[in-house]
């Protein structure tokens, strides 16, 4: 099996991973291209006794480290550069191995493998990155979802982080004209709605009025890692982990540069 076949069921999930930790998908596609560059021109080999996608991110990781984690785009105004300050403040492996465990649903042991770590060294980082999120302010969140039951697990687990429901639509007019009744400063939403209608087309609608961070969650996760632009950086899969959710609202609000202005005002 050549090595495109063997990485092309991983590709679009690292390029997920790969934006959610840079917060920014045109410098998070840039690490996931250098890292398949050099596989391909035999810089980098995947590690024989790892799966190919352990493998994977683990020579993304090698790439990362190797650059300095530098390879960013210098921030060009005042909300990208508070945006790359917030990055600053977790320190990057702490970063990674948060976003490895609670995102990507990797075990501690496997990011461990990915980080080249110790399994206590990654419960650490784990605990680390989890502080220096759970200390954002919190925000109030709009729910786009048309089952009761996942739309009343998702409201509790918002509520656990400290945030504030202020709706829940089922369909695209009643997420509209929710939006239309108070901004929020983070939306989830489904993709298929009770009415027939898409969330797509909701979140759409809302972002043409609002600059809101949003987090789709879903189960046909392939209708939006398509490799289009633009896609969505944060993408949860049905049936979720909690700590998944949990992980994708604090990095949605972290990197949103919506929320860097408000706080520089």
């Amino acid at each position: 099996m050549s090595l495109l076949a063997r990485l092309a069921p991983h590709l679009p999930y690292v390029r997920r991973y790969a934006r959610a930790l840079t917060g920014d998908q045109t410098t998070g596609d840039h690490y996931v291209r250098v890292a398949l560059e050099a596989l391909a021109a035999g810089e980098r080999s995947l590690e024989p006794n790892l799966s190919p996608r352990v493998a994977l991110y683990h020579v993304f990781h090698a790439i990362w480290l190797s650059s300095g984690a530098q390879l960013e785009s210098p921030a060009e105004d005042e909300a990208a550069d508070d945006a790359s300050r917030r990055l600053m403040r977790i320190a990057p492996r702490s970063r990674q191995a948060f976003l490895l465990t609670a995102l990507e649903g990797f075990t501690p042991s496997e990011a461990a493998q990915i980080l080249g770590a110790e399994f206590s060294e990654v419960e650490q980082l784990i605990a680390e990155a989890q502080a220096e999120i759970d200390a954002e302010l919190a925000t109030d969140v709009l729910i786009i979802e048309d089952e009761p039951v996942i739309a009343a697990d998702i409201e509790a687990l918002v509520t656990e982080l400290g945030h504030t429901v202020v709706d829940i639509a089922a369909t695209r007019t009643e997420a509209v004209d929710a939006v239309a009744r108070k901004t929020p400063g983070l939306v989830l939403a489904d993709i298929q709605l009770a009415d027939g209608s898409s969330g797509i087309d909701a979140v759409k609608d809302i972002l043409n009025r609002f600059d809101v961070p949003v987090i789709f969650i879903t189960a046909f996760p392939e209708r939006l890692l398509t490799g289009e632009r633009p896609e969505p950086t944060f993408l949860i899969t049905k049936p979720f982990q909690p700590e998944t959710v949990k992980a994708a609202i604090g990095q949605a609000l972290f990197f949103h540069p919506r929320k860097a202005k408000q706080e520089a005002a």
